[in-house]
């Protein structure tokens, strides 16, 4: 099957949103209990480097995107990195192509530090980021509670090799 990336747009929102609440469904994805309305998911990410995966029948199966992880200007260039993939999808090398493009497309967007906070339980989006250059920098233990039962989250970061060196 042939895949390909291309810019999210407004219509693709509802699909956006359900393969979020997949991801929420999974367990091991996001402290988020339900996905948003597309109105606070859209307020809440860049209006850059966000991208869909459409299947061979222009059907969204993937998406990527990024979020600001401060709103003070020393940090406009540190962004925190979010890969969904449908799970008819999911085992196919996909999170790979998205990450991919999204740290091409981050660097051309004065991007110079990615980051991502991960249950160390999903292991398969930990091993994506590190192949991609993300070190993990620490564990917050305990740092929130989840259906009853305190989570944490392995931090991974990429710093870029050509954007604020």
């Amino acid at each position: 099957m042939n895949y390909e990336i291309r810019p999210m747009r407004p219509e693709d929102g509802d699909k956006v949103l359900e393969i979020f609440q997949q991801g929420i469904n999974g367990g091991n994805a996001t402290f988020d209990k339900v996905a948003p309305a597309w109105e606070a998911w859209d307020t809440k990410h860049f209006n850059v480097c966000r991208f869909v995966l459409e299947n061979e029948t222009d059907e969204v199966v993937g998406w990527c995107a990024l979020q600001p992880v401060s709103n003070r200007d020393c940090f406009k260039g540190v962004a925190e990195v979010s890969i969904y993939l449908d799970t008819s999808v999911q085992g196919k090398g996909l999170g790979t192509v998205m990450m991919k493009k999204l740290i091409l497309d981050s660097e051309e967007n004065g991007f110079w530090t990615l980051q991502a906070a991960i249950f160390p339980e999903n292991t398969v989006s930990v091993k994506i980021h590190e192949k991609h250059g993300f070190t993990m920098i620490g564990t917050r233990e305990r740092i929130g509670e989840m259906n009853g039962k305190w989570r944490n989250v392995v931090l991974l970061e990429r710093r870029s090799r050509v954007v604020g060196i």
